[in-house]
């Protein structure tokens, strides 16, 4: 099995992988985030590209997901590990965990979210595509994180609803009292149009998601980029971990 992973915020790049090239891919959608790297953990070739780039220049609302996703396919993923830092609205969520979201909401706007926009569908199938997008997350890939999970002993939550926002602000109190009532547990930025458009790749894609803070309005502590940083930087260890188990079991 050939398995792509996605770094988020905080991941740009990923320890441990035996490095065998970069590679700089062009596609008819623009160019992917950054170079992808290609290695081996253990047996198996992973790509990893950073969603960001390595620098972290893109913002959530300019990344060029659709480069990205037709690279990853173009170069033989079948397999998607998404990495995301998200804000946790569910109240049993703290700082730290990890959570493998089972559905999303979608309330981003202007980004390029399909392939079938009716000016490049012959690159990908040749027709408007559809996609039935009932359970967005591939529900094999998530059993086998869980699975990973379980034989590191780690403790991952095994559903959620990814509330995805535009930003790159952080949201108001108020936005997330309604995500709250829409249903939302978590908050973050990228999972779309990235699962909608590996979907329509045919694109195996689930989510890893650290909650990287309580969401606006939850905690009586002020949000500060600084902290969702520590946070997010110690429980990139424990990603990875999860990560090489999920590629390697």
């Amino acid at each position: 099995m050939s398995f792509a992973v996605i770094g988020g915020s905080g991941l740009y790049k990923f320890e441990g992988l035996q490095v065998l090239e970069q590679k700089k891919v062009s596609t008819p959608f623009g160019d992917p985030s950054d170079v992808i790297t290609v290695g081996k953990l253990q047996n198996t070739t992973v790509y990893f590209l950073p969603r960001h780039g390595a620098k972290h220049h893109l913002p959530p609302h300019q990344v060029n997901y659709r480069a990205n996703l037709f690279a990853l396919r173009e170069l033989g993923v079948k397999n998607i590990l998404a990495v995301n830092a998200v804000g946790g609205i569910a109240e049993n969520l703290k700082a730290g965990d990890i959570v493998i979201p089972n559905q999303i909401i979608d309330y981003t706007y202007g980004r390029e979210h399909t392939f079938s926009d009716g000016i490049d569908n012959a690159v990908v199938s040749g027709r408007v595509d559809h996609i039935d997008f009932t359970h967005p997350f591939d529900e094999n890939l998530r059993h086998k994180i869980f699975q990973a999970a379980s034989k590191i002993s780690m403790t991952v939550g095994v559903s959620g609803v990814y509330g995805c926002t535009q930003g790159p602000r952080l949201e108001t109190s108020a936005e997330i009292e309604r995500m709250a009532n829409d249903g939302c547990t978590l908050v973050g930025m990228t999972a779309m149009p990235e699962a909608a458009l590996a979907r329509e790749l045919n694109l195996s894609y689930a989510c890893i998601s650290i909650v990287a803070n309580m969401a606006a309005g939850l905690s009586d502590v002020p949000l500060t980029v600084e902290d969702i940083h520590a946070v997010v930087a110690n429980g990139l260890e424990r990603i990875q971990k999860l990560i090489k188990a999920t590629v390697t079991g």
